[in-house]
């Protein structure tokens, strides 16, 4: 009965065919979309700033890793970016700037209450009688005092401000650098030098970047500043001028002679410079006796301005090298040598053999001759002129 029944069933006309055509585009509209079309349509519709600014704010609120604020130019560098990936990490580089610059302020802020905490507490705090306070304007006079004495009767000291045109700008601002840290540390000691800056010419670089630096107080600096070489000023005979480059050592403080310091940065190591400068002006060259007291590492023997003063200054007071080389970094050299002797320069290897071998020879010498004092006195009648 079922197979007379399923023949008797009318059997579809050959008009009507399923539309594959419409079968094919349900299908896509269900299956997953590609990324690439994904991000034609976010593009489509996040092409404002304002779309964007709504997305970034939905992140947010989702718990992503978005700062807090975000700028118009933010905005419009995240507008440029065509996956949510780029998108993502640019916003986590916005949050970690963010962060650190936070951190950064709170740290100003918890110095800064420090600061106060401690005022108060030394405002609270009962007075003696016996220890008085010294205040900085008082401690600011009496710099002062002492530097206007150093310019009456101290002994010269001149920094040559010609080497402007061998530097760049990053070099000219770490020398400018170390002649603030240099007039500073003459300023605090007991005798200060009388400091010159010789050949600086009104509004050149030298000038410009010391005057941006000090603000105002460098009209008030106790030092003179002219525009004049220092050969105009002094004697010829009494200039020494101190360059790593000198064949001559200097061996003792002269409290006659003026130093003159080339006030040059050289990250390049431009050798010859300041001894071509001295030789120039026929002026007496000099340096330091490092390799004489130091164990120093490879490279050339340049220090800072500031450390030169310093060096000169300790041993003028006492007189002593090493008390003077002392304050030379130690991560410039191996330390002090043990025995040294500051009238006699370094040997070098085949020198210090030969040395050892003249030595050897004339403890050799000696022994061959007859020693007359083991044989005793003589009478004074057997002894000659």
């Amino acid at each position: 009965m079922l197979t007379h029944c399923l023949k008797n069933q009318e059997k579809p006309s050959p008009s009507e065919k399923l539309d594959l055509d419409a079968w094919k585009t349900i299908l896509r509209s269900a299956a997953p979309k590609p990324e690439s079309e994904e991000c034609e349509e976010e593009t489509q519709e996040e092409s404002t700033i304002e779309s964007m600014q709504k997305l970034v704010d939905m992140w947010r609120l989702a718990g992503k890793a978005v700062p807090d604020s975000i700028s118009t130019e933010e905005l419009q560098v995240l507008l440029k970016l065509a996956t949510k990936s780029s998108r993502r990490k640019y916003l986590k580089l916005l949050l970690l700037k963010e962060l650190k610059k936070k951190n950064r302020q709170k740290k100003k802020l918890e110095k800064v209450q420090s600061k106060i905490d401690i005022e108060m507490e030394m405002n609270t705090e009962k007075q003696s009688s016996y220890f008085l306070k010294f205040w900085s304007r008082s401690e600011d006079c009496f710099d002062a005092w002492r530097g206007v004495q150093a310019m009456i009767f101290g002994q010269p000291l001149v920094f040559d401000m010609v080497y402007d045109r061998y530097m760049s700008q990053r070099e000219l601002e770490n020398t400018v650098s170390q002649l603030q840290m240099s007039e500073g540390f003459n300023r605090k000691s007991i005798e200060p030098f009388h400091i010159h800056f010789c050949n600086l010419k009104p509004n050149g670089p030298y000038h410009e970047e010391l005057v941006k630096r000090y603000q105002g107080a460098w009209d008030n600096l106790l030092i003179t500043a002219t525009e004049k070489s220092h050969v105009d000023i002094f004697p010829k005979d009494r200039l020494v001028y101190l360059t790593a480059d000198s064949p001559n050592v200097l061996k003792t403080f002269d409290h006659d002679k003026i130093y003159i310091i080339g006030a040059f940065v050289d990250k390049s190591q431009k050798t010859g410079v300041s001894l071509g400068n001295a030789k120039r002006l026929e002026l007496a060259t000099a340096r330091l006796p490092l390799d004489s007291f130091l164990k120093w590492n490879c490279g050339a023997k340049n220090l800072t301005l500031n450390n030169v003063i310093e060096i000169l200054m300790t041993l003028r007071d006492t007189g002593d090298w090493t008390k003077g080389l002392s304050s030379v970094p130690t991560r410039k050299h191996h330390g002090f040598r043990e025995r040294f002797d500051s009238s006699e320069p370094v040997l070098s290897n085949n020198a210090k053999l030969y040395e050892l071998m003249k030595k050897k020879a004339t403890d050799q010498k000696k022994e061959s001759q007859p020693n007359f004092e083991q044989q005793g006195p003589k009478d004074w009648w057997q002894e000659r002129d």
